[in-house]
């Protein structure tokens, strides 16, 4: 297949281009800037320029090819309810597009809102949070496609898809931990975040494309849910310096944007997806990947 990856130049979106370029699939990787280009273009992508905001450009990318991976997503959190409408307005456009073609279409969410739509409980892929919540309508927009011919798919991803040490929360956290002196957790940091390895993320998303149903929801979940105090302790090992807990309400203040998810307690389970898809992850789990790096090198 030729799949139009937007976010191709991205952290997971180049991983997803060289999964699918590796599997023998062409991938068509949208570009806003040469050095988005010349990312997509070493993770063996082609160049197709645009941006999110570029509606017309989407809809050529979409009809250009046989499915398409959409990863890209403007990361301002100051300004997280527009992106979050650009984000909308861009699925709903690939998916007219791309409507009565029976061709995939998987889009990227998140697991953290399934804190509040299963407390207590490992979220599960049938859990539907409130539409309202940040991004939720784009998951709504997504599988609702299914009724038009479209084989469409959400892929929820964890706070944390790492490689090298590095990826989602990692780095905000541990420069926080250098700009404060210490590397903090919330309350006892019992709170559970799950994890992945961004080359088995990468896999999701191709066998989604390939063989995934519409309408369909799965998780990017490699681990469960770690406890942040581990995740703090990690960090902490890795910038040297000491690991000290913050009461909650400290935590806006500490720690920026994070502040709004640092104290949920939002594991989530993978299981369906790894029986649905045939997928079993297989790289370094985020503890072993965080004291495996080189914080020197990195520093």
């Amino acid at each position: 297949m030729r799949i139009f990856v937007t976010g191709a130049s991205g952290f997971i979106g180049s991983a997803v281009t060289e999964e699918l370029v590796g599997a023998g699939h062409q991938v068509l990787g949208l570009a806003r800037s040469d050095d988005a280009a010349a990312r997509v273009a070493k993770a063996g992508g082609e160049i197709h320029r645009g941006e999110l905001t570029d509606i017309a450009s989407l809809v050529a990318g979409a009809r250009a090819c046989d499915g398409v991976a959409h990863l890209g997503f403007i990361h301002d959190f100051t300004q997280f309810a527009r992106n979050a409408e650009i984000d909308l307005a861009a699925i709903e456009a690939m998916g007219e597009a791309m409507a009565g073609s029976g061709k995939p279409l998987v889009i990227t969410s998140g697991t953290l809102v399934l804190a509040l739509a299963a407390p207590g409980r490992p979220g599960l892929e049938t859990d539907t949070p409130d539409a309202a919540l940040p991004r939720m309508a784009s998951e709504v927009a997504t599988v609702a496609l299914a009724g038009r011919g479209v084989r469409s798919g959400v892929i929820r991803l964890p706070p944390i898809v790492h490689e090298g040490g590095t990826g989602g929360f990692i780095e905000p956290l541990a420069a926080t931990a250098r700009e404060k002196g210490f590397s903090a957790y919330v309350g006892d940091g019992a709170t559970r975040w799950p994890a992945a390895h961004r080359r088995d993320v990468a896999r999701v998303y191709r066998l989604a494309l390939e063989k995934g149903p519409a309408g369909a929801r799965y998780h990017g979940v490699g681990e469960d849910g770690v406890p942040t105090r581990q995740i703090a302790e990690a960090i902490g090992r890795g910038v040297g310096l000491p690991v000290r807990p913050i009461p909650a309400a400290d935590a806006a203040a500490h720690f920026g944007f994070i502040g709004m998810f640092i104290g949920a307690d939002a594991p989530a389970s993978s299981e369906w997806t790894r029986a649905q898809l045939g997928w079993e992850p297989t790289g370094l789990g985020v503890i072993a990947d965080i004291e495996a790096r080189d914080w020197a090198v990195a520093s």
